[in-house]
């Protein structure tokens, strides 16, 4: 490396690497002796030394000319060992073990709300001959997303991606996990950077593998809702190849957009802190589009259809609300102060819900209904998950009480209204409350608790986040719509949809599985 100066035109001296202070330079005058300042980078001479100029003897020359050819020729020696220099890879945070805490409890919260949690709270509300039937498909879904997830579905979601298509889905760099677990050494692992690489790569204090697996309680629970819409009529075949393929296919591409560092949501500035739009606004067009498909229900709307067994509902949906705050406050990926607000508003917003579907089923039919309760319980859940971590308590209360009498509407009056036949009510209180939830939080953000170093103001609230936040939930409610009316007729081609009408008539615990609740 060569060090210049401009002083008294002096010419150029070289300094080589590890050469000792002060640096013998070359001038022209024998007495003149120049303490100067170099700015040459750590490595080769650091600032502060004297460079200094002294007569050149014949055996001075000599010498300086062999260091000069030396130090010339030294970087093509050093070729072959050019890639030891290259730029080293950034820095793994090292592990909080809080935080780590925290997300390992997080994950088993959300997983307890898909089985036992949905699986309970959608077992009781079918009738008797499909109980286990519902039961099995939810613990069917939980088994074949795990693999999935593993396999390809993590990959596609949290991976860079490749040119071209970078912001719409990840790429393979992640298939079978691969490389997941590269840092371990010892029985220790280091933190990881989500979009190591990218400019929105994000230091993260846990392990990947811990954030691998809270990520796939997520991919588990989302088509596991969509089970829901359609409700004692689908063949068990069917279902595992339309959730296979769903989990690919629509699944992590969305949750790519909204929560990869690479996603076009994420680099747009969309909210959606705990998945209203990856989950909820997901799962609730895909059960509307399968209720379509497949068509009411033998007897809709003749038939008694009241559910065989509340208690199980109520207990399913006391299971969801606990393991909502890891869903919730889990998505902070640290036990920090943003994951205590997560927590209080979630409570905050499920208890309104609660209320004012209740109030608004009391006014409108005489009687307040444990089924109504727990249904505005849920929808609350529903509409604080995207606000959670950018909302304070007052907000969350008018995004609970929206949630409550809005979902209320939705699933009673507008489903009425249209005629379909959405079984336990997946599009009026998921996609319903998924849309409220996602639209308000567009207008309470309060930006102190997304701020960041490079982001001092945050996203707050306003017209501006608000279209941002339309612009999300529009391009998921197109593209899982559509996407899940492609994958139902490809299912369809392969093996059917719907059992036939006797069979409906039977009831799917003995058609499908050949057992039945005694």
């Amino acid at each position: 490396m060569r060090q210049q100066s401009d002083l008294m035109d002096l010419p150029r001296g070289v300094a080589g690497s590890g050469a000792p202070a002060p640096l013998l330079g070359v001038c022209r005058s024998p007495a003149i002796s120049i303490a100067a300042r170099d700015k040459v980078s750590a490595g080769w001479h650091k600032p502060g030394h004297d460079v200094i100029c002294r007569a050149e003897t014949a055996g001075a020359r000599v010498a300086t000319r062999l260091g000069l050819a030396l130090t010339a020729a030294l970087p093509l020696a050093l070729l072959p060992a050019l890639p030891a220099f290259a730029a080293p890879p950034p820095k793994l945070p090292a592990i909080d073990t809080g935080d780590t805490a925290w997300m390992l409890a997080s994950t088993a919260l959300v997983l307890m709300m898909t089985v036992p949690g949905l699986a309970l709270y959608y077992a009781g509300m079918v009738r008797k001959k499909n109980v286990l039937a519902t039961l099995m498909q939810c613990f069917a879904i939980t088994c074949l997303v795990t693999i999935v997830w593993a396999v390809a579905g993590y990959s596609l979601a949290f991976t860079n991606g490749i040119s071209g298509l970078t912001p719409y889905i990840g790429d393979m760099s992640r298939f079978m996990l691969n490389g997941i677990w590269d840092h371990i050494s010892k029985g220790t692992d280091r933190g990881f950077i989500l979009g190591a690489g990218t400019d929105g790569a994000t230091p993260e204090t846990i392990p990947e593998t811990v954030y691998m697996m809270f990520q796939m309680t997520f991919a588990i629970i989302t088509p596991a809702l969509i089970v829901g819409a359609f409700a004692d009529r689908m063949k068990f075949s069917a279902l595992c190849i339309f959730m296979t393929l769903w989990s690919l296919l629509i699944y992590s591409p969305v949750a790519h957009w909204m929560w990869a560092p690479t996603g076009w949501g994420a680099i747009n500035g969309q909210l959606d802190f705990a998945g209203g739009t990856v989950v909820h606004i997901n799962a609730g067009i895909a059960g509307l589009v399968c209720a379509l498909v497949l068509g009411k229900r033998v007897g809709y709307g003749n038939d008694n259809m009241a559910p065989y067994n509340l208690a199980y509902s109520v207990i399913g949906a006391s299971l969801l609300w606990v393991g909502w705050f890891g869903f919730n406050a889990g998505s902070a990926l640290g036990a920090n102060g943003r994951a205590g607000m997560a927590m209080a508003v979630t409570q905050i917003a499920t208890a309104a819900a609660a209320l004012a579907w209740m109030f608004a089923e009391w006014a409108a039919k005489g009687k307040p209904s444990v089924l109504g309760c727990i249904s505005g319980a849920v929808a609350g859940l529903v509409a604080i998950t995207p606000a959670s971590g950018f909302v304070l308590p007052g907000a969350s209360i008018i995004i609970g009480i929206a949630a409550g009498m809005i979902c209320f509407w939705s699933a009673t009056s507008l489903k009425h209204m249209l005629g379909y036949d959405d079984s336990l009510d997946v599009f009026g209180v998921h996609c319903t409350g998924g849309i409220v939830g996602a639209l308000l939080t567009g207008v309470f953000s309060y930006g102190a608790l997304s701020a960041t170093d490079a982001n001092p103001a945050g996203y707050p609230g306003g017209l501006h986040q608000l279209w941002i936040q339309c612009q999300g939930v529009i391009a998921t409610l197109i593209y899982s719509g559509i996407g899940t009316l492609i994958l139902l007729h490809l299912t369809k081609a392969l093996v059917g949809l719907r059992v036939n009408t006797d069979e409906e008539r039977e009831g799917l615990d003995l058609v499908l599985h050949g057992e039945q609740v005694s």
